[in-house]
Formats: C-alpha cells, structure tokens, sequence
C-alpha cells in the first residue's frame, strides 16, 4: 500500500466533505458548518512532510489542496457543484475559471473566500490576506494568485501551485530545473574528488575558508545573533587563465557541501535587447530563492566589466543591470561565485562587494607534474622515453589542456589496438593542443 497516495486522497475526500457542507449550508439549509477531524493513515508521507515542514493553518491547508485539486481529479468542482445545481447555471460566488487547457474549474482566490467565510467580509478579508506579499506562501514561492486584467477583481485570479511544490505532493520528488530561456542556468556536477584538484596551498586555503563559511554561517547568523548585523550570503571572485579548475572547485565545493550547483554564463544571459537581461536573471534568482543552491557566474567580464560613460539608452541599461544583479546577488543567502579570465577585467567598484577574491593561476612545474600523475590513466604502460618531469617543465599547460592532451593520445592508441604511449605520440597530442588554443608551437 502507497502511503503517499493514501494520504492524500484522505485528503481530498475530506476537503470534498468540507465543501459539500459549505455547498448544503450556503445553497440549501444554512447551518453552522462542522469542521470534521482530519487523521492520516501514515505519519511518514510527501503531504506529511509537507506539513511538519511550514505547520499551515487551517485555511492556508484548504488554500493548499483547492490548488492541488486539479492535478489529481480535474473534474473536482464540477462534480460537486453539479450535485447541488443539477440543472446547471451561474454560480459566480463560487469563483473558478477555465484554463487553455483544462476543460475543469480551476479555483480562484474567489473560491478559497467563498469555502472559508462565504459571505463574511471580515473573514473574506482575512482569507485575502493569505495571498499577501509577506505571506509565506509568497516568501517561499509556494503558492500565489495569477494576476488578472486591470480592473478586475484580485481575488478572481486563480490559484496557483509552484510546479516544484505540485511535484513534491503528488510524486515525492523534485526535479532539478533545466536550461531554459525562463531558466538560463545548467545544473553541473563531477565525479572527481578534492585530491584529483591540483591547487597552490595559497589557493586551497581560500576555498576552505568558504567551506568553513558553508558550515558555520547559520550558527553565526541564528545562534550567535549576527543575522542584523551582516548580509545572509557569500560572494566570491574566482579568476584567471581558462582551464585552471575555478569550474571544478565550484562543483566540487557543491559536492562536498551537498548543495546543486548550478552554472550561468553571463555571456549568454546578456541581451542585446533593453531591460531583457534583467528578466532574465530575476526568473533566475526567484527559483533559487530558499533552495540553498551554489550559483556560479561564469564569464563575469559580460556583465561586471570595466564601465564606460554613458552615451546612449544601451549604455544607461547595462548599468542599470549591473545594478540589479549586484542587488539580487548581495540579497542571496548563498554562495555566489563569479568567475573571470583576469581581475584587471573587473570593474574595482564591483570587486569591494566580494568576501573572497580568489586567484586560480596557471599551474607550475611541481603542480603540471602532479596533473599529469593523476590523469594518465593506469591502463597506459608509458614507455621509458618519458619523463614526466621534463615534460612538466617544458610544457606549459593548463590542467584542463593536459586532461585533453590525455584524452586524445588515449583515444588514439585504443585505436591503434595498443596501450603503449610513447614520447612522440604525446609530444604530437601536445602539439596538436597548442595549435587549437592558438599559440605557436
């Protein structure tokens, strides 16, 4: 037996109870209405969790599974309000609307006020006030009113479900968002570890220090009573040559936090059109809001770089973007990191705003010789002519070249039905590695 599926639809067969006596009581015989005892079968399901969760009272519940009715029995309404108006007719207290798609009555604020106070403008009110911005329906992004045409009323918006949250009651999951025009965001994660990265001490030093911040900052703000006193996030700068593991550390602080870190490139997210990359980046920031996630800005330059008078319409948007991803950023109460190729490509007014400014430099000799070690895969027998120390010390790589160099020559001699790598061999793969990024060989 599935509990989820017991649960709510003892659910749904109380709320169905809770109406059909606001139907008889308001249609037929007026009466005091009867609230009846709600009890589940399983203490341990999607909708129970829900509840132990944010703890809703009894109307934000009635609110809640009027929302989540159509999901699960899309004739719903219509079958109770044909019960009580079998001949059919108007019925505008009632509320609903008709989706696009949907062929049922979809609720509306209407309904909810009519379920809950009928005629009572005080307690109608009172029902209003759930759909407020300061609600946490709102704050959490859980549940609001879809907006209606100037002039009508508020409350004849319907109700809205987030599609998370829909997910979460009626399947126990929630998927990760993908990348969308509405979501210009990608999920990324690895299957390295901490000891495949190879860093200066200098470096690593810095990233434990945001580790420790991950740790420790709801102690510090909750317990400790720093929560007035300094802003909920943590913003960072990591920046230098491509290839050097600043897209790595950004997953793998993910990994071993246990937090999904999701990649931006602000070089795609940046339009050309007026206004566009602000909506852009507000639908992005408003799904992560309250998920804890790790945000990674990748070719920050796009938008944080050097800035310039302001001599036509575009330049007054970029700024005012600039401005409002600073915003949206400090508000975050997560980890925020930017990357850029160089530090000089940041504008200094923006650098201030960060806690960490992190350098990820092309690596040396000791640390080219570590990647190597680590990357060459142990099914190769590397033949004598190669010493990894020369080759560290002449060839100067970045990590992220030498995993390709070490893919290619691996490729290449599978296909050759061998498992021998030889200094020629490497030395072209190389060579071939140097003509693509563009430098002379």
């Amino acid at each position: 037996m599935n509990v989820d599926i017991v649960n709510l639809e003892i659910a749904l067969n109380w709320l169905k109870s809770f109406i059909e006596d606001c139907l008889y009581s308001r249609l037929r015989k007026p009466s005091e209405i009867e609230i009846k005892s709600l009890s589940f079968y399983s203490s341990e399901s999607w909708l129970t969790e829900f509840i132990e969760k944010y703890n809703p009272s009894l109307e934000e519940f009635v609110v809640l599974l009027l929302a989540i009715v159509p999901h699960l029995q899309p004739h719903f309404f219509n079958k109770l309000i044909s019960e009580f108006l079998p001949e059919g007719g108007d019925f505008p207290e009632f509320g609903g609307v008709k989706g696009t798609n949907h062929r049922g009555i979809l609720p509306t604020g209407e309904t909810a006020q009519f379920i809950l106070a009928g005629d009572d403008l005080e307690k109608r009110l009172e029902i209003q006030k759930i759909f407020n911005d300061d609600h946490w329906f709102a704050k959490q992004k859980i549940l609001r009113l879809d907006p209606v045409p100037e002039g009508e009323p508020i409350m004849s918006g319907r109700l809205v479900l987030d599609p998370e949250i829909v997910e979460w009651l009626t399947l126990g999951t929630i998927s990760k968002p993908r990348f969308s025009i509405d979501f210009p965001a990608e999920y990324i994660e690895t299957e390295m570890a901490w000891d495949d990265l190879v860093l200066p001490p200098s470096t690593f030093k810095q990233i434990r220090e945001i580790e420790h911040w991950i740790e420790y900052n709801d102690t510090l703000l909750q317990d400790w009573g720093m929560k007035k006193k300094i802003k909920p996030g943590y913003r960072a700068l990591f920046y230098g040559p491509p290839g050097t593991g600043k897209t790595l550390t950004a997953t793998l602080l993910g990994k071993q936090t246990g937090k999904d870190v999701f990649r931006i490139d602000l070089s795609r997210v940046v339009s050309k059109y007026i206004g566009e990359t602000e909506k852009n980046l507000s639908r992005l920031f408003d799904k992560a809001e309250n998920k804890d996630w790790i945000l990674f800005f990748d070719e920050a330059d796009a938008l944080f770089g050097k800035r310039t008078d302001i001599r036509d319409a575009h330049d007054k948007y970029a700024n005012q973007e600039v401005a409002y991803l600073l915003q949206r950023i400090e508000n975050y109460n997560g980890l925020v990191i930017l990357a850029s190729n160089q530090r000089a490509n940041i504008d200094e007014a923006f650098v201030r705003r960060f806690q960490a400014i992190i350098h990820f430099p092309m690596p040396g000799a000791d640390e080219r010789y570590e990647i190597w070690r680590k990357t060459i895969p142990e099914q190769l027998e590397v033949h004598l002519d190669i010493d990894w120390r020369q080759v560290a010390n002449r060839y100067e790589l970045s990590g992220a070249s030498i995993l390709n160099v070490t893919h290619y020559c691996a490729v290449e001699i599978m296909a050759a039905q061998s498992v021998k790598l030889d200094l020629k061999r490497l030395e072209t793969a190389i060579q071939r590695e140097f003509i693509k990024e563009g430098k002379v060989v």
